[in-house]
């Protein structure tokens, strides 16, 4: 049978569960992500998410299933006693009513009346168990919201502790920040900053820019293959990188750059760049190259979209 959109009558209750399985595996999968890439202090609200990400999934697919049932005259007597329908119980009092002739016409009212009760009563007790489970669930996520913030009130600002260490050994070595756009290019841009800084205009291209400075770390990573073997070893997958595809991406995209980018620059200018960081010692990369020394400051925390760099101007 060919494939048709979820809900379509023509699809078959095969396919449904198919697809049914395979959003679960969707969403487990995602789920696994949200929480494998939430930090501490989100963990309890990215839990919140998945919980309702689970019973809208779960919602949507026992509705679906039903409505094919429907649709293909295929619900169980049990199912057709649970949804008690106007429709229904006037059928089910026409039908006593032939059966029972005998039945003074006061009685088949009373019957009447009580089963409209009974009905009444169910769809009640339906809604109020409804409405009981959807309060349970925010009242649930209103309290993990609530431990969420007082958790994240209590950790320290990661940020400004950051920022005042970076400041005072700025002011320090007589170093002023100069910002760069965090847009992906920041460490290449920094470096073109401090290129056009500190080294003679003579001997930079006129038409120098970050894209020229991407090929020119590639192309150096390319042709000193064994020199980068211990920087591309993959902590998340165990493995080496292959260093094609590495280059061919950092090359055209805008795929961050690091320590690799770095240390190669260092080498096709000749020249030592050094990395001002927090908590740590300045790291200096090419400390033998004998053109005047690019500074570049590292930040971890201070920039919304991550990892970011910055060129160091003399104050």
């Amino acid at each position: 049978m060919s494939s048709t959109e979820p809900g379509d009558n023509f699809e078959s209750i095969q396919d449904i569960l198919a697809r049914h399985r395979k959003e679960n595996k969707d969403l487990q999968n995602k789920i696994t992500g949200m929480k494998k890439q939430a930090t501490k202090s989100k963990r309890k609200e990215v839990n919140s998410k998945c919980l309702d990400l689970h019973d809208k999934l779960k919602t949507k697919q026992e509705n679906e299933i039903r409505d094919w049932k429907v649709a293909n005259n295929q619900v169980s007597d049990a199912e057709q006693e649970d949804e008690v329908t106007p429709e229904k119980l006037l059928e089910q009092l026409s039908i006593s009513q032939e059966v029972e002739q005998n039945i003074p016409t006061q009685q088949q009212q009373q019957q009447q009346q009580q089963q409209q009760q009974q009905q009444q009563s169910q769809s009640k007790k339906r809604r109020n168990r409804q409405k009981e489970r959807l309060a349970k669930r925010n009242a649930a996520i209103a309290k993990m919201k609530e431990e969420a913030a007082l958790e994240a009130s209590k950790q320290p600002d990661l940020k400004k502790i950051e920022q005042e260490s970076i400041d005072q050994l700025c002011e320090l070595k007589k170093l002023k920040q100069f910002d760069i756009q965090p847009d992906g290019h920041c460490l290449f841009a920094s470096i073109l900053d401090q290129l056009k800084l500190r080294h003679d205009p003579k001997e930079l291209d006129p038409d120098l820019n970050v894209m020229k400075l991407r090929s020119l770390s590639c192309n150096y990573v390319q042709e000193h293959r064994d020199d980068f073997i211990p920087y591309l070893f993959d902590e998340e997958t165990m493995k080496m990188k292959d260093i094609d595809e590495y280059t061919k991406e950092m090359e055209h995209t805008a795929q961050w750059g690091g320590e690799v980018e770095i240390l190669a620059l260092s080498y096709v200018f000749d020249c030592p760049i050094s990395i001002l960081m927090s908590g740590r010692p300045i790291q200096v990369y090419n400390e033998c190259g004998k053109k005047p020394e690019l500074k570049l400051v590292y930040y971890k925390h201070s920039y919304s979209l991550g990892e970011h760099y910055n060129s160091l101007h003399d104050s």
